[in-house]
């Protein structure tokens, strides 16, 4: 069940980061709740192999570099479904930043309700 909510608040996420930001579209709600199911999926499976990978430019960027793995998977995700349209690495960077930022205070504001 903390699962289906977290994911139901991802998708209200990904829906206020496209209202917010014009080069994202997401045709409706279903197709947000695909999105952060896919996203979730990637962020789990290839987005630590990638972080491994890049540790070097990560230590270097002092961080930064993780933003461009976010990207990546917002990317990824855009090529995987049909309804979710992202105009570039630039709107999938400023996405990736709404997205944290909107995720971390539902994430507080379901630990304050808790």
């Amino acid at each position: 069940m903390n699962f289906l909510i977290r994911m139901i608040l991802s998708a209200v996420a990904v829906l206020i980061g496209a209202y917010l930001l014009p080069g994202v579209q997401v045709e409706g709600f279903f197709t947000a709740f695909l999105v952060a199911l896919i996203l979730a999926l990637l962020n789990a499976t290839i987005r630590p192999v990638l972080v491994v990978l890049t540790i070097p430019v990560t230590f270097l960027t002092l961080g930064l570099f993780l933003l461009v793995i976010n990207s990546a998977m917002i990317l990824l995700a855009d090529w995987f479904i049909s309804g979710f349209e992202v105009n570039g690495f630039w709107w999938a960077l400023l996405l990736s930043i709404v997205l944290t930022i909107l995720n971390s205070f539902f994430s507080d504001a379901k630990k304050d309700k808790d």
